[in-house]
């Protein structure tokens, strides 16, 4: 999500929201809404650029494992809701207080359609504080993305809206938009149809898909598009899509996303969505992790990487196809799961085409920017608003870093694999730190759980200690913590690797040693 720069950024989320509506979404799940769990949305929205509106239907299919008096779905109340349905026969319904309330009585059926339309919430700052973005582009013509992360899906269609809400059979788009333009969706295109001067784009995925992952984007696009070989032996559709104001750009920002997702696939995996494809369609809005079809609104900001280019935001984003949508928490708290790991992996392509030099340079500058002011890992049942803050990105990646020295690349990299790839954590399951924690200790064979206590559940640091001992050297050792720590110390002879804890530890050296050089671990020093 909603990148990089995380304390300037956080610095302009917070003065949004005061000036826009505040949509949060999380916390306790609603009683009524534990009953049931969605299975597929179903969208045929009509897009009206000149009243910045829509209108159309939303079919919900769910299952329970009890009988309903009330189907208990959120929507805001900028959209009128003028119909409901369930096979054909209109069922009482309330909506207030951006809850949708459906009188389901005696139906034994599975599914509901929502008629519903009305002006769209306009985002204040997206994504940081979302909603939808309305804009000509430079040749004049209409250009619409939304972003809804921090808000939920209740900001464009009826929906459980919950982080542990997931549509398990994924999701059909039938958009409708003036001809000529051209909407970009999740999944694959099934089909266009033509109706006059109207143009009906069916997008639909079969994969499980969280509701801020759900999207479209209507522009005038110039498309490129290549097959990828993955790794896992698919040859899968690659597309991108800009505006045509940019389409000599367009096999260079290609390219980008071919040489990330080359590196994303080496150190997290195959590509999670090979039945459908990979994608970045540009967006009127920085940028947003939407399942297969990524917002891109960087501006072409490339990078020199060793011999290839880099993209800070579509890298990022591109990332959240494992951390975020494939791999996803069900709690806020857990947030750091999805923010750090995918910065990580930001991390990763400095090493894999800057070198270790670029890498660690990467991790100090990281490291400056964290205060330890917030835990990583939040209360449980945190809503968006109270998870979100700069160190689930910052510190969370830091976390990574300092697990992969810890472990040793031979193990870390093979267990971040394990971990994206376990079916008890991905696509229609979602995972939470202890799940995480229990399952690295599991992996590695090692007692971690005072590592991961001390860096995500609270805002301590070892303190390093050195005090000189007569001319035999130094002792070292780290404060504040009850577990040991290996740890690098360079002196006159080089770097070593020693393990340190609350005892001293005596290092032979004429000089003042140097604890953690090159900056594996958060340390007071």
């Amino acid at each position: 999500m909603k990148n990089i720069l995380c304390t300037t950024i956080l610095l302009i989320a917070s003065i949004s929201l005061a000036i826009g509506q505040n949509w949060d979404w999380g916390g306790p799940i609603d009683p009524l809404q534990e009953k049931f769990e969605v299975k597929h949305y179903r969208l045929e929205l009509e897009l009206y650029p000149a009243t910045q509106s829509i209108k159309g239907k939303s079919t919900v299919t769910f299952s329970t494992i009890e009988k309903l008096d009330i189907l208990r779905l959120d929507l805001i109340d900028e959209y009128k809701v003028t119909s409901v349905q369930m096979n054909g026969a209109e069922v009482e319904f309330s909506h207030e207080n951006d809850l949708l309330d459906i009188r389901v009585g005696n139906s034994t059926y599975d599914a509901v359609d929502i008629f519903y339309e009305g002006k769209t919430p306009i985002a204040p700052n997206p994504p940081w504080d979302g909603g939808f973005t309305w804009k000509k582009d430079n040749l004049g013509n209409d250009w619409m993305g939304f972003s809804s992360q921090g808000e939920g899906g209740k900001v464009f269609m009826p929906a459980l809206d919950h982080p542990s809400s997931e549509a398990l059979e994924g999701v059909d788009l039938l958009i409708t938009v003036p001809k000529p333009y051209y909407v970009a969706g999740n999944g694959r295109l099934d089909q266009i149809q033509q109706e006059g001067e109207k143009l009906t784009y069916y997008w639909r995925t079969d994969y499980p898909i969280n509701n801020y992952g759900i999207n479209f984007t209507m522009g005038i696009f110039h498309e490129e598009k290549i097959n990828f070989s993955s790794i896992s032996g698919d040859q899968i559709p690659m597309h991108v899509w800009v505006l045509q104001e940019n389409k000599a750009k367009a096999k260079d920002i290609l390219e980008v996303l071919k040489v990330s997702t080359e590196t994303q696939e080496k150190y997290f995996g195959a590509y999670p969505w090979p039945k459908d494809k990979i994608a970045i369609v540009e967006t009127p809005y920085l940028g947003m992790e939407h399942q297969t079809i990524n917002a891109y609104g960087n501006n072409y900001r490339f990078v020199k990487m060793g011999s290839v280019n880099y993209d800070n935001l579509l890298h990022h984003e591109l990332g959240h196809e494992w951390f975020g949508n494939k791999v996803s928490v069900g709690d806020w708290a857990d947030f750091w799961i999805q923010e750090g790991i995918t910065s990580f992996g930001d991390w990763m392509f400095y090493w894999e085409h800057g070198g270790e030099e670029a890498y660690f340079k990467k991790a100090k500058s990281t490291l400056k920017q964290i205060s330890h002011s917030k835990p990583v890992v939040s209360a449980v049942n945190s809503t968006e608003e109270e998870a979100y803050h700069p160190e689930i990105y910052t510190k969370g990646a830091y976390v990574m870093h300092s697990l992969r020295w810890v472990l040793g690349d031979d193990v870390f990299f093979p267990m971040l694999k394990a971990f994206s790839s376990d079916p008890r954590f991905t696509y229609e399951n979602q995972v939470n730190t202890r799940d995480f924690i229990d399952f690295v200790q599991s992996y590695s064979r090692k007692d971690l759980e005072g590592f991961f206590q001390l860096y995500l559940y609270t805002t301590d640091i070892p303190e390093v200690k050195i005090s000189k001992k007569g001319e035999k050297g130094y002792e070292v050792s780290l404060l504040g913590i009850d577990f040991q720590l290996p740890v690098e110390v360079e002196t006159e002879k080089g770097i070593e690797t020693v393990t340190l804890g609350k005892q001293p530890l005596l290092i032979n050296s004429k000089s003042l040693p140097i604890v953690d050089p090159r900056g594996w671990l958060m340390l007071k020093k």
